[in-house]
């Protein structure tokens, strides 16, 4: 299958990263290269752009979207590991001019039904963005002890049907394993009532997005990264996140603003005693959102927000 993707807020991330031609800039998310394209279409010959994915198919499809640069590096590894990355490509020599993170579900992640990323395809239930890794979400939905499934499903998906979604997965695991897609599906649509299935997004949504954050690890890792690559940052040097739901934006809001104001003196100190100095500037005030002419043009846009933060 091809891997198909329309980048997100993609004028709006080119403009926020303030590319300079020569600059050193960093997709951690690579994807499918859409981003990237752009990013290294404005870079010169002495600019350098390092692509960085834990999907192998992801790195495949960009490599060959953006086989006409030459001053592309492509990494396959969890942005998280950033620091390693650094050393390795030396950049922590030349520094980062800007860091772009896009933290969505790829299309083609989503419409491969193998991958078992999407409650409308029937697939092992799997959802892991890097296949070299053994742990996948049959574990969680057939592993987890009852109170922490809950709370997975609970915080991560922020479902009201949690408890009694967990309850049906529970008592359903004790006959056989859940082990597709569709069993999973089946499961939560016998646990959420009628009424409540008739409103709103599919029934499966927020559990499906819940268990894919628990395998990946993507909010436990996202606050101490951020800080990382905020420090690899070069003067001027700017960092572009766009997250998919509230509980990303929320950890991405409050990183920026502790980076941006890190003292933790008493407020009524009449001056600074800690010594910490703000690390960034934000640029965004509001997350930025995505156009009535793109949210037309591409519904997977519709959650998402973008932030902008500066190094000082």
């Amino acid at each position: 299958m091809e891997f198909k993707h329309i980048s997100v807020l993609l004028e709006e991330c080119i403009e926020g990263l303030n590319i300079r031609p020569d600059g050193v800039y960093v997709d951690g998310t690579l994807g499918g290269g859409g981003h990237s394209f752009y990013i290294a279409s404005v870079l010169s010959k002495e600019g350098r752009l390092i692509g960085i994915d834990r999907d192998a198919d992801a790195i495949a499809a960009a490599k060959k979207r953006l086989a006409a640069f030459d001053n592309v590096t492509y990494v396959h590894e969890n942005f998280s590991r950033i620091e390693e990355i650094a050393e390795k490509e030396q950049l922590y020599k030349s520094g980062i001019d800007g860091i772009l993170l896009d933290l969505g579900v790829s299309s083609f992640q989503l419409d491969e039904a193998k991958r078992g990323f999407s409650y409308q395809h029937d697939a092992p239930l799997d959802m892991r963005m890097d296949v070299r890794k053994s742990f996948s979400a049959y574990s969680v939905v057939n592993t987890y002890p009852q109170d922490e499934l809950y709370r997975i499903i609970r915080d991560y998906g922020e479902e009201k049907w949690a408890k009694r979604i967990t309850e049906f997965i529970v008592n359903e695991r004790r006959i056989k394993p859940i082990e597709t897609t569709f069993e999973l599906v089946g499961v939560i649509k016998k646990a959420v009532p009628k009424g409540a299935r008739a409103d709103g997004p599919h029934p499966a949504k927020r559990t499906f997005q819940a268990i894919r954050i628990e395998v990946n690890g993507e909010l436990e890792i996202l606050e101490n990264t951020i800080e990382k690559m905020a420090e690899l940052l070069n003067p001027g040097g700017r960092i572009c996140i766009i997250t998919f739901h509230s509980l990303e934006d929320r950890i991405v809001k409050n990183t920026f603003r502790r980076l941006a104001d890190p003292c933790t003196c008493p407020q009524d100190f009449p001056v600074c005693v800690c010594g910490k100095k703000p690390v960034i500037k934000i640029i965004t005030k509001k997350p930025i959102l995505p156009s009535e002419e793109e949210l037309g043009i591409n519904k997977r846009s519709h959650s998402a927000k973008l932030r902008i933060a500066q190094k000082i």
